[in-house]
């Protein structure tokens, strides 16, 4: 099947810095793909490149198989959403989102059709003759998407278009955007710095650092098994120490933290020798907690400690644990049976993990 969007050894130097380094991905018909990255990552450099408003200094994009680098921005069979939406607060809703066909030049009757066609698929029946001004923030993103949508493109853009909102309406719209993008079944290129939204919402994600793609997979292959320490300390809340290789058998290792400690974990990326210095990542909630050593006796790591902050979040609840023979307090989820519900700020408790929860990688490379 032929990818929607194919980007080959793109890249882009502005001077003697390259933004984008030789990256290359495709993207699957009607699927969802994010980039994901940090601020100044090239995430942007990418999108307006797809876009046509940058040239790339090498490579090549493709769209159902097409090269589009010799098409100009107005031709090519994508549309944006910018993160302001750019909406015209002179026109009404109806106006707005028929702008481009207009443009295009179709009759009137049938610019009609589409505009309510595109109302009634973003949930909005009948508010055409209102002005946008008048709409709530997460309807001036539904009308932002209908506007692009009406004009078919193949590949919609959307350059962080949740940025603007404040946090209710932004987790709100995450299930929104996943729901108007099957309802359109159009193929999503989504950039973000919000990893939640990246989770949430893609088929698919690029985690991006430095011009370069890190890893790309599903949101699951991202969390739970990282390529890179970048991976694992950028996607989802991560615990980290650092130590020495002290043994090793196979994947399996034995890190002996700066402290001391011996914790045991293993690596899934390049393999770590004999006193190698290295990093270990936990999972928040891959630690259990206990009350007493012998409920953990499961577990190949066990610290014994003192609870010094409740971080209390409803369902997503945890505590701060100061272990005995560590530098760093240890972020531990609070289970929702309520057995804890009587922990308090030096509160003594237990915590444990398996080995294959612990992902370890060289120091020095997030």
């Amino acid at each position: 099947m032929t990818p929607d969007l194919e980007c080959t050894h793109l890249t882009k130097r502005f001077g003697d810095t390259a933004a984008v380094d030789s990256v290359s991905f495709s993207v699957p018909p009607g699927s969802f793909f994010s980039i994901l990255g940090p601020s100044g990552c090239g995430k942007t450099t990418i999108m307006r490149m797809i876009a046509g408003f940058l040239e790339p200094s090498e490579g090549d994009i493709q769209i159902k198989g097409k090269s589009v680098l010799s098409v100009a921005p107005n031709k090519r069979p994508v549309n944006m959403v910018f993160q302001h939406l750019a909406l015209f607060p002179m026109m009404n809703i109806a106006d707005n989102i028929g702008y481009g066909l207009r443009r295009a030049g179709l009759p009137k009757t049938e610019i009609d059709q589409k505009v309510g066609e595109a109302l009634e698929r973003i949930g909005l029946p009948g508010i055409g003759l209102r002005k946008v001004d008048e709409l709530s923030g997460g309807q001036k993103q539904r009308v932002a998407i209908a506007r692009c949508m009406v004009l078919e493109p193949d590949v919609l853009l959307l350059d962080e278009p949740l940025g603007a909102l404040d946090l209710k309406l932004r987790e709100h719209m995450k299930i929104e955007l996943k729901s108007l993008q099957s309802a359109f079944d159009t193929t999503f290129v989504y950039i973000t710095h919000d990893q939640s939204e990246a989770l949430v919402m893609s088929d698919n994600i690029a985690v991006m650092n430095n011009g370069r793609f890190e890893q790309m997979g599903s949101a699951r292959e991202l969390y739970y098994r990282p390529d890179t320490a970048f991976v694992a300390g950028f996607v989802g809340d991560t615990n980290r120490w650092r130590g020495r290789i002290s043994k090793k058998d196979g994947q399996n290792i034995e890190l002996q933290t700066e402290s001391g400690m011996m914790l045991r974990g293993a690596t899934h990326g390049r393999p770590l020798a004999l006193g190698e210095q290295a990093d270990m990542f936990v999972r928040p909630e891959a630690i259990r907690i206990a009350h007493s050593k012998d409920d953990l006796a499961v577990f190949d790591n066990q610290i014994s400690g003192q609870v010094t902050s409740l971080l209390f979040n409803g369902a997503a609840s945890r505590v701060l644990v100061r272990g005995e023979g560590l530098q760093d307090e240890i972020e531990v989820n609070l289970p929702q049976s309520g057995e804890f519900a009587s922990l308090n700020k030096g509160s003594d408790v237990h915590i444990g993990w398996s080995s294959d929860q612990g992902n370890c990688f060289a120091a020095g490379t997030v």
